[in-house]
């Protein structure tokens, strides 16, 4: 079979982007086949630009390009060709190469995002044209210096993982398209009414992912205006995390009609907009909205009692996305009362439920046991089913997801540090129960042997992109809302045990977040919202992992627990 046989090598020409040239081209590798293609300039007084595609009519497509104003400026024209390409794999393939071009930084990537093109699709040998194809048609181009990094370095980075032209499935691509013409129905309300979209998704259902696809489309349509009425300087993105605020923004540099001051966190839009620095709005999207403050809090210079309503109140249209097991704070706290409340003074709302698990590659008995761990049970050690794997699969390397209990937490730190060598994007975090140490600045999580600092935020680029943080420990704080290749999460001494009960325990008193339990009115029952930000903070750490999740428990009794009901299902 033609796909088995790697020495077909991927055939690359470049020619000058011009008329003269593009005539004598109609079909440049004489197959028929759909040909990927890279419109690029090399203007050294600014940032190159580059534009991704393909066809199965080069010369006509080219025609259409030397016609538009922009691509007509590109200066040189790279065309890819390979005897396995079809439609479906050149159309996978060119959302991956815009994605890579956007995380490698190198150019100004020109690509609109369009409201139905993001689908992605399952196809015949679709492993085969992601882990064999594309990265030999990545290889050639940074063997002629036309890119810079590596597959393997990108697909780690943040930018890509967050990239607007990542494919979308189809309950994605369906949210998609209902948000887009929900807000197109909004911004031309003549009564000006409020209008809400929420998006509720667990960790993992690929919430942030369809939010930046749907952000970059809006603003894409806006170029022209007089077909949505979208107002590109009147939208924008907020997130209350620091993190995603920062990958966020470093998307904006390598995108037109995105641009940084549209990502904004939630207090300094509703500031601004007072302040008459920004006008009302009218598109805000709201990402991680469980991180919204329902609370005053002069710490973060909000006067006023509830973040999303007063956000709501100075934009015509809001796209909520939201998780309840993922409020980490008592002055974030939300409920399903307090939501109602939101939805019953602003009735003009629609909802949508993200339900398919995405980041972690792991059989449906894995995740629910987290799930399980999550409510405090916890079963036996997950059996999974056995099937046949495809050709694909085994041919490049589809490993089963990595699920194991550890009895040391060295041991464990020296797996992960094995896995972030072969894999990369392999990190230690643990629950917020370590600041009783300090070695100078920085707070140290100790068990055992192993010893490492904590909870370190002070980097420019995301916490799990600097390479010095495999010698670290993270927290929910630096990496809620991120992927991790692998991921060993330290069950801090405020997570125990009790045999009697066969349940997992919360000891309040030793989870050390002072600031999730500072205290605030209107919550019935405060010792039960504690430990269920507790239990929230464990539901993130245990769904970083997209490949593998281990475990190392600090308290005795849990810890012996865990490495029982392994070592009895290895026993069978």
């Amino acid at each position: 079979m033609r796909y088995e046989d790697d020495s077909i090598q991927v055939q690359l020409k470049e020619y000058e982007f011009s008329e003269e040239t593009i005539d004598k081209l109609k079909d440049p590798f004489e197959t028929n086949y759909p040909i990927l293609y890279i419109l690029y300039n090399t203007d050294k007084k600014k940032m190159p630009e580059a534009y991704i595609g393909q066809s199965r009519r080069f010369n006509k497509r080219m025609e259409e390009h030397l016609k538009s104003n922009k691509k007509s400026k590109m200066k040189k024209v790279i065309m890819l060709g390979h005897e396995t390409l079809n439609v479906s794999a050149a159309l996978n393939i060119e959302t991956n190469l815009i994605s890579c071009f956007i995380a490698d930084e190198k150019y100004t990537v020109e690509n609109r995002s369009q409201i139905k093109g993001s689908e992605s699709h399952n196809y015949y040998e679709k492993k085969y044209y992601d882990e064999c194809l594309f990265p030999k048609i990545w290889n050639r181009l940074k063997d002629e210096k036309i890119v810079t990094h590596s597959v393997e370095f990108l697909r780690n980075k943040d930018t890509f993982k967050l990239s607007p032209f990542r494919g979308l499935s189809p309950e994605q691509q369906d949210l998609k398209e209902k948000v887009i013409d929900f807000c197109k129905r909004g911004v031309t309300d003549a009564d000006n009414n409020s209008h809400v979209f929420f998006i509720a998704g667990e960790a993992g259902t690929g919430k942030s992912v369809v939010l930046s696809s749907i952000f970059k489309t809006i603003q894409d349509l806006a170029e022209n205006k007089a077909s949505t009425n979208f107002n590109m300087n009147n939208n924008y993105l907020l997130v209350n995390h620091n993190e995603m605020l920062k990958t966020y923004k470093k998307i904006a540099e390598s995108l037109p009609n995105l641009r940084k001051k549209d990502f904004m966190k939630p207090t300094s839009f509703i500031n601004d907009v007072d302040k008459g620095k920004i006008e009302q709005a009218d598109i805000v999207l709201v990402d991680e909205s469980h991180l919204l403050l329902s609370t005053k809090d002069k710490y973060n210079n909000f006067e006023f009692e509830n973040q999303l309503e007063e956000i709501i109140k100075r934009s015509k249209v809001t796209i909520v996305v939201f998780d309840e097991k993922q409020v980490l704070k008592l002055k974030s706290h939300w409920d399903v009362d307090k939501l109602m409340e939101i939805k019953n003074k602003f009735p003009i709302y629609e909802e949508y439920h993200l339900t398919t698990q995405f980041r972690m590659k792991a059989a449906p008995e894995i995740v629910h046991w987290v799930d399980s761990f999550v409510n405090r049970k916890i079963l036996s050690f997950p059996r999974i089913k056995k099937r046949e794997k495809l050709q694909t699969e085994k041919r490049f390397g589809d490993e089963d997801f990595d699920f194991r209990f550890f009895s040391s937490a060295e041991d464990m730190r020296l797996e992960i540090a094995a896995k972030n060598q072969k894999y990369g994007l392999s990190r230690i975090v643990s629950t917020f129960d370590y600041t009783h140490k300090k070695d100078g600045e920085d707070y140290l999580v100790e068990e055992g042997t192993f010893s490492a600092p904590w909870n370190r935020t002070d980097y420019k680029k995301s916490w799990a992109e600097e390479e010095a943080t495999i010698n670290e420990v993270g927290s929910i704080y630096t990496v809620q809302g991120f992927d991790l290749n692998y991921v060993g999460v330290i069950l801090g001494p405020s997570i125990g045990y009790d045999p009697e009960k066969d349940e997992v325990t919360i000891d309040i008193d030793k989870y050390k977040d002072s600031e999730a339990f500072k205290n605030r009115e209107g919550i019935d029952n405060i010792e039960k919202a504690k430990e269920q930000i507790i239990m929230n903070s464990i539901n993130v750490l245990l769904k970083r992992g997209i490949n593998g999740l281990y475990i190392y428990a600090s308290n005795d009794k849990l810890r012996e627990k865990l490495m029982t009901i392994q070592k009895e299902n290895n026993n069978e």
